[in-house]
């Protein structure tokens, strides 16, 4: 049976000075493709730890995780990435929530409960740390994806804006399908049902793109599949093209 995953699971891995990914899964997408998840550990200047996306909670990741510093810090990058949201809060009630625009209006996550702290989108917002460039990619139907710019290590952390999946490691009935919504390796995009979505909301959009491709990114990390470790800038470009634009 094909594993979309990337092992070991539900563990910290170095990517650069006080970076970290987390893999996990798998998941479903669009009901039908499975995929890999990827949460992103960011250490702040004052020791804190600030979790991008979780993933599952497990009492052996949380261990991990405050070996290097507290967790403080939880963020919900886009109206999808949430749903592990909760069990964090629980085992971390003095952590701060940020939240996508749009998330708190969500049906499913007022009937579950979820505390959101403060919504992203303003990098001088009180508490949110400097050294994080907040670059939000609007949509229609409310969609909104915040991206973020971590200029030390000049990494750019993505979840749904780039999808990237293996081919090899897919099921063989599902890789069609893969093909179809565009989101295979090596030239992997947002799925074509969110393409859709955002290229609805025109210039401002593109814009919006534009702003992500000119972080010059050493690195590019998304929730799913093989991010962008080497020629991280022309990848994205060549990613996000159906965004920015020629």
């Amino acid at each position: 049976m094909a594993d979309v995953t990337y092992p070991p699971l539900d563990v910290l891995k170095p990517v650069a000075d006080d970076l970290w990914i987390i893999d996990s899964g798998p998941m479903k997408a669009m009901g039908l493709i499975p995929i890999p998840v990827r949460t992103t550990a960011i250490r702040l200047p004052g020791g804190e730890m600030l979790i991008h996306s979780p993933s599952r909670f497990t009492a052996g990741l949380r261990r991990q995780i405050e070996d290097i510093g507290p967790i403080r810090h939880l963020v919900a990058p886009n109206i999808a990435h949430w749903t592990f949201l909760k069990d964090w809060q629980k085992q971390l009630p003095e952590a701060v929530t940020w939240a996508a625009p749009g998330l708190r209006k969500r049906a499913q996550v007022r009937k579950a409960g979820l505390r959101l702290d403060h919504d992203l989108g303003d990098d001088a917002a009180p508490g949110w740390p400097p050294e994080l460039e907040q670059i939000a990619v609007h949509g229609a139907a409310g969609f909104c994806e915040v991206a973020l710019h971590h200029r030390p290590s000049r990494t750019l952390i993505l979840v749904d804006l780039v999808l990237n999946l293996e081919r090899h490691k897919l099921p063989i009935p599902v890789r069609p399908f893969a093909a179809a919504a565009g989101i295979l390796a090596p030239d992997g995009r947002a799925p074509a049902y969110l393409r859709a979505i955002v290229k609805l909301a025109g210039q401002q959009a593109r814009e919006e793109g534009r702003r992500l491709i000119a972080t010059r990114p050493d690195r590019v990390i998304f929730a799913h599949g093989r991010w962008f470790d080497q020629n991280a800038t022309a990848s994205l470009e060549r990613s996000l093209r159906w965004l920015s634009g020629p």
